[in-house]
């Protein structure tokens, strides 16, 4: 981005602050490194300040008249700003959470129920949603008390792990049952 400020032209950093010698007005409000208002101040006068103070000048709202500054250690701000990014992006990857589908029909065998019971207990214990969906085909639909009994069994098998958040619900030719952790 390039700024028109009393006919000189400025650059801005890739993190839209300006840093010490990029700061190009004659005079801004200064706040200093134990955040004390300064006041108003010749910005020549700010820069050896923060030069002696072993910081940089950094330019914190360019936009109000004057520009207000800050001493303070940039490259340490930008490694916290980068830190906190880091840190909301593991969070949002902990609370995420996918909704994990099982699949079976009415006929399916007692041992294959069981392994994928297993697998929906393992997607509950990593904290997903599990959906069971129970498929029909042709003459399977006049059994469709065979499907409620088989969603009936899995709501039992993990109901320690996860409550039921939406019954078994027919539509069309699938049943499903949801099931969330506890």
């Amino acid at each position: 981005m390039i700024f028109l400020r009393k006919a000189r032209w400025c650059t801005i950093s890739k993190h839209g602050l300006r840093v010490n010698e990029k700061i190009r007005v004659d005079t801004i409000f200064l706040i200093d490194e134990s955040d004390n208002q300064v006041g108003a101040i010749n910005t020549l006068e700010a820069k050896t300040m923060a030069r002696d103070a072993g910081l940089d000048l950094v330019e914190v709202s360019p936009t109000s008249d004057p520009p207000v500054c800050r001493i303070m250690d940039y490259g340490k701000w930008l490694y916290q700003q980068k830190r906190k990014l880091r840190e909301a992006h593991k969070k949002h990857q902990l609370h995420s959470t996918t909704l994990k589908e099982i699949r079976f029909r009415p006929e399916t065998d007692k041992h294959d129920l069981d392994i994928k019971i297993k697998h929906a207990r393992e997607f509950l214990e990593k904290g997903h949603r599990v959906q069971f969906t129970v498929f029909f085909r042709g003459r399977q639909m006049l059994h469709k008390d065979r499907g409620y009994k088989m969603l009936e069994l899995v709501a039992e098998a993990v109901e320690d792990l996860a409550k039921v958040e939406r019954s078994s619900k027919m539509t069309h030719k699938r049943m499903t049952l949801l099931v969330v952790p506890k």
